[in-house]
């Protein structure tokens, strides 16, 4: 028998993508309700609890509502891909490639959180140089980033494309999460391994999708101020046998001139950079990834295979 899998918002930007990317898919039989009965709790709750898998692509307290409806005593497995679950406990964090033995706990779960965007590149830049000993978990960690203006859903999207919309942003590209108190802090801090909160300077450019994180440093203020070239082997040590996150050669990211938010569009990979000028004390740590894949919808199908016992 196929596995049953329901998308609750599939009609949500990430719950659209989810959708597209199953409807080839002929090992699964995914379970929907009409856009025009979306609201209707009876509907939702029987998807819910007939599922094999739920996954959640909803606003956050929506999200709790749908994990309420199913209570304690049912077997049905839940992705949430809002910000709802991210730091709770019980939850599995839902980036295969964050340390060893993760895509196995993934795999395991009942109830799997799907990371956040901008968290991905962050976490992913953070994480492994904290583990490794380099930085410190009370360093005064900047996060940087720019995304495209998908990752806003579809109330964004129209400000950005529909000239006629009231709140049409005609801004090439604006900075925003302008009181430091982003709903994305937590989920860095914890997954991250910081001590304190990162200070995340977020903003959008006018293009559909993609992303660049970046985590300047100082590294006289790393432990043992190390090198580029110690900065890029503890990632490339951590990230290695895996086929998602490529961290790119040295050599070759000294190559280049500029990077495009945009080059991993349409993909389910992540690259890491690690820039600078050999001896100048500092480094600047990048993520590109497709906000949609990698950050999100891409993620919940990946997480969605491991749960099922299939190949991610």
């Amino acid at each position: 028998m196929k596995p049953k899998i329901f998308i609750d918002g599939e009609h949500g930007t990430t719950g659209l993508q989810i959708r597209q990317r199953l409807a080839g898919r002929d090992d699964l039989d995914v379970l929907s309700i009409p856009e025009a009965e979306r609201r209707n709790p009876v509907l939702r709750e029987e998807m819910l609890r007939t599922a094999d898998i739920a996954i959640l692509c909803l606003p956050d307290e929506a999200a709790k509502e749908s994990v309420a409806m199913l209570g304690g005593g049912n077997s049905t497995r839940v992705i949430d891909t809002s910000t709802a679950h991210r730091t709770a406990e019980g939850w599995v964090y839902g980036f295969a490639e964050m340390e060893p033995g993760q895509a196995g706990r993934i795999a395991d779960a009942r109830l799997v959180a799907n990371p956040g965007c901008y968290p991905t590149g962050a976490i992913g830049l953070i994480r492994p140089l904290v583990q490794a000993g380099i930085l410190p978990a009370d360093y005064p960690v900047t996060v940087n980033a720019v995304s495209g203006y998908t990752g806003g859903g579809k109330q964004l999207i129209a400000q950005m494309e529909d000239e006629q919309n009231p709140g049409y942003i005609a801004a090439p590209h604006f900075l925003y999460g302008l009181t430091l108190a982003h709903k994305h802090v937590p989920e860095m801090r914890a997954h991250g391994l910081l001590e304190r909160a990162p200070l995340f300077s977020p903003s959008v450019g006018r293009f559909a999708q993609g992303m660049i994180v970046q985590v300047p440093l100082h590294l006289s203020d790393l432990s043992g101020a190390p090198s580029l070239a110690d900065l890029h082997a503890a990632l490339a040590r951590h990230y290695a046998g895996q086929r998602v996150v490529e961290v790119v050669p040295l050599e070759e990211s000294a190559m280049l001139a500029r990077i495009d938010p945009t080059e991993l569009n349409d993909t389910d990979t992540m690259k890491l950079f690690v820039f600078g000028t050999e001896g100048k004390g500092q480094a600047n740590l990048v993520a590109v990834l497709d906000n949609l894949g990698k950050g999100a919808s891409g993620a919940a199908v990946q997480n969605m295979d491991l749960m099922l016992g299939k190949a991610a």
